[in-house]
């Protein structure tokens, strides 16, 4: 407003020098500043009010629907944009904001000159991203007039979400997870999905597409119609992942972003081998998914590891007592925790207890060692209290060592 006031007082001005001075000079000051007001005046009705565009994601050399995104990714973003209108525009000033769920922003300004077609294209890559859930606001365009005095502004919506799971690193194999398959703790929780043995366990139909070998050649002919051989399957254990959610026991966020990792990691590990795996997460909202071997099973895991949060107010052993009836016996019960001492031993005894076979993937601090923990226990003297007691634990201070860890490579 006070813009417009100026330029009419300017006006006002050279309208009374050229009504009491005339001439040439007044004249021609007078129509050149009628062609900058007119010039100004247009800018308002340059299109960019009605800008359109579209939106493209990538992660190197393919588009975000072909693959799913980890954290730390780098997001690979297009922006296409058409100014409708004849009006002429010296530049435009591209606004994009990515905002996640959790309340992260990320606020991106580029800029380009429209081309003689009025369109224009922004390509920019996003730094590296956390997990969580994402979208983005709307893109916001808008240009000046050659000098800087009015600002004219446009958006358009071209986004959906999407999700950015935890890191997860490749467990080749679990040592104890093999050992526990077929020891006293076995379960066929995951019967159907295990692994076939070559013992011979009955007859059944034939299912079209079953090898030349399985079929049953004498129960063929005897009934003529085609039957196969059913072998019987390796019992797998199940599996169900801890993740412990307590804020008090995590020294930062890149610490409990380790945990979901691992966890994520274990789940992923699972279910790969057609284990029957569950999740258990107590924070302030208890969730518990119930081993099971299935895809559907992993997606609804993984969402819930996305949106996760350290807002729990229980310490591991009050926790695991709340949430120890999602592990039946003869399961393992993988705990993902920082916690050290004394609650740690009582939550690992409590599962034992229980008849499932806890094992603990400690994170290591790196303040706490050589402190007084509860309990009197002091350093890593718990540790050896839990080996003693026959208890698997494998401490980890990055995503890295847990395939080392589970391998049999550390401790």
């Amino acid at each position: 407003m006070f813009r417009w006031r100026f330029i009419g007082l300017v006006y006002v001005i050279s309208l009374l020098f050229l009504l009491f001075q005339g001439g040439k000079t007044s004249f021609m000051l007078f129509c050149i500043f009628n062609v900058l007001l007119i010039y100004l005046a247009f800018g308002r009705w340059s299109g960019i009010a009605s800008v359109t565009g579209v939106r493209r994601l990538s992660n190197g050399a393919n588009s975000i629907s072909e693959q799913a995104l980890s954290a730390g990714t780098r997001l690979e973003v297009s922006l296409t944009m058409q100014i409708p209108g004849v009006w002429p525009i010296p530049y435009v000033l591209v606004r994009d904001r990515l905002k996640s769920l959790s309340g992260t922003v990320i606020p991106i300004e580029a800029s380009f000159v429209p081309n003689y077609r009025r369109n224009g294209v922004v390509q920019y890559v996003t730094p590296p991203l956390e997990r969580g859930v994402y979208r983005f606001d709307s893109t916001e365009c808008s240009t000046r007039d050659i000098f800087g005095l009015f600002e004219h502004k446009g958006s358009f919506e071209s986004s959906e979400p999407f999700t950015v799971y935890p890191r997860i690193v490749e467990i080749r194999q679990w040592r104890q997870m093999k050992r526990g398959s077929k020891g006293p703790y076995s379960t066929s929780a995951s019967r159907l999905s295990a692994k076939e043995t070559t013992q011979i366990n009955g007859v059944r139909e034939y299912i079209y597409g079953d090898r030349l070998s399985r079929i049953h050649w004498n129960a063929t002919a005897k009934t003529g119609q085609w039957k196969s051989k059913e072998f019987e399957r390796e019992s797998l254990p199940r599996t169900v992942v801890m993740l412990d959610r307590y804020a008090g026991a995590y020294e930062n966020k890149d610490q409990f972003e380790l945990a979901v990792s691992a966890a994520a990691s274990l789940l992923e590990f699972g279910l790969r081998r057609a284990t029957a795996v569950g999740l258990i997460s107590v924070g302030a909202k208890s969730d518990g998914f119930t081993p099971k071997a299935s895809a559907e099973q992993r997606e609804l895991m993984m969402n819930h590891l996305v949106r996760v949060r350290a807002d729990g107010e229980q310490p591991l052993y009050r926790a695991v007592r709340q949430s120890g009836t999602l592990a039946a016996a003869g399961s393992f019960v993988v705990i993902v925790s920082p916690q050290v001492g004394e609650e740690t031993i009582r939550a690992m005894e409590w599962l034992n207890r229980t008849g499932v076979v806890p094992v603990l993937i400690h994170l290591q601090s790196k303040t706490a060692a050589g402190r007084t923990i509860a309990g009197d226990i002091r350093g890593n003297e718990w540790m050896k209290l839990l080996r003693k007691s026959g208890f698997a634990l494998h401490s980890i201070s990055s995503l890295q060592e847990l395939p080392d860890a589970l391998e049999g490579g550390q401790h």
